[in-house]
């Protein structure tokens, strides 16, 4: 089930509508992505100065490039941790517009979906990023205690976070928020390795890019899939 809605989501990529959502999305990613290396070389070169004064060697002037060079690798790095609520941030945006588009290509026998108003998505939003901040902050004890580990503790936390997140908000519009709480209870384990499967790009880097918006489309194809099943069921 999990394989055919992601294929389901890549197959939709030709979409104009599709397209424009994929666009915009990757935008907000990569300004996000910009804003914090300028943030990050206006910091260190703060504290760094224009030269560096190194024992034996001297003054060394040409920090600021290497700090600007430098800072390059390390986003991409960065973006292995970064990427994570940057996807959940972007979800509360898009994936209304996403989850159209796919139930129009895929469901055109649906009726028209419940659409929840601007300060209910930025209520959702936040309240996801926050929990999802808090909670790999909390993290961090576990990935020092058992270090070798550390990946497979953060596929699995934020799997199950953004999992929760994406069915939720796709599920909302067509059975309310009570009727997704029930759904996602019911399909826990399903909708948990879906979210794995999805933080793990998350922490490829140029890769991940495309993650926020697929998974927006894959959640909702999974949505339908495990609707149907229980009410076959």
């Amino acid at each position: 089930m999990i394989p055919t809605a992601f294929l389901a989501a890549i197959g939709q990529l030709g979409d104009p509508r599709f397209q424009r959502v994929l666009l915009k999305g990757l935008g907000i990613t990569v300004a996000i992505f910009i804003a914090v290396y300028v943030v990050f070389v206006q910091v260190v070169g703060w504290f760094l100065g224009d030269s560096v004064s190194l024992p034996w060697i001297g003054s060394v002037t040409w920090v600021d490039d290497a700090i600007s060079w430098g800072a390059i690798p390390l986003m991409l790095l960065l973006s292995v941790f970064l990427m994570v609520p940057v996807a959940s941030a972007i979800t509360g945006i898009f994936l209304d517009d996403v989850a159209q588009a796919v139930e129009d290509r895929h469901y055109p026998a649906l009726g028209p979906a419940n659409e929840l108003t601007l300060m209910e998505n930025i209520r959702d939003s936040i309240g996801f990023l926050g929990v999802l901040i808090l909670a790999n902050i909390v993290a961090l004890v576990l990935y020092l205690l058992f270090a070798p580990l550390a990946p497979f503790i953060f596929w699995g936390l934020n799997g199950y976070l953004l999992g929760r997140e994406y069915f939720t908000l796709a599920a909302i519009r067509r059975v309310g928020r009570d009727g997704a709480t029930r759904l996602r209870k019911r399909h826990f384990v399903t909708i948990w390795i879906a979210g794995v499967l999805m933080v793990v790009p998350l922490t490829i880097p140029l890769v991940n890019l495309l993650v926020p918006i697929l998974g927006a489309a894959t959640f909702t194809h999974l949505f339908h899939r495990l609707q149907t099943r229980s009410v076959a069921a």
